[in-house]
């Protein structure tokens, strides 16, 4: 399974953490979040809007869960976007579906 996500904290914080409040910026918060991605040991990578990260449907969603509530702590509410393949017996996809593309743009005509 591959899933695609995106956090965004917004409201007012309780107990304004560092870094939070007048002076936060929602990098601050997605950086908390992909942090916990990347603890987490899955493939993974990040691009200027999503987080994808690759795994079996337990350990991707409980990752999920985790950089959802560590981009929560920067906001009083947070807005979560995900998109998900659920492709059973496939691994190594995170990959090899860019890399089919680009073989297949490699072979169209000109």
């Amino acid at each position: 399974m591959i899933v695609a996500f995106s956090v965004a904290p917004s409201g007012t914080p309780t107990g304004e953490p560092a870094g939070t409040g007048d002076d936060a910026s929602v990098h601050t918060a997605v950086a908390a979040a992909v942090r916990v991605v990347r603890e987490s040991g899955l493939p993974n990578r990040t691009s200027s809007m999503f987080t994808e990260l690759e795994g079996d449907w337990d350990e991707v969603m409980d990752v999920v869960k985790r950089a959802t509530e560590a981009a929560g702590r920067y906001g009083s509410r947070v807005s979560l976007v995900l998109k998900a393949d659920i492709r059973p017996g496939h691994t190594g996809e995170l990959s090899g579906k860019t890399d089919r593309l680009e073989a297949a743009l490699g072979s169209l005509p000109d």
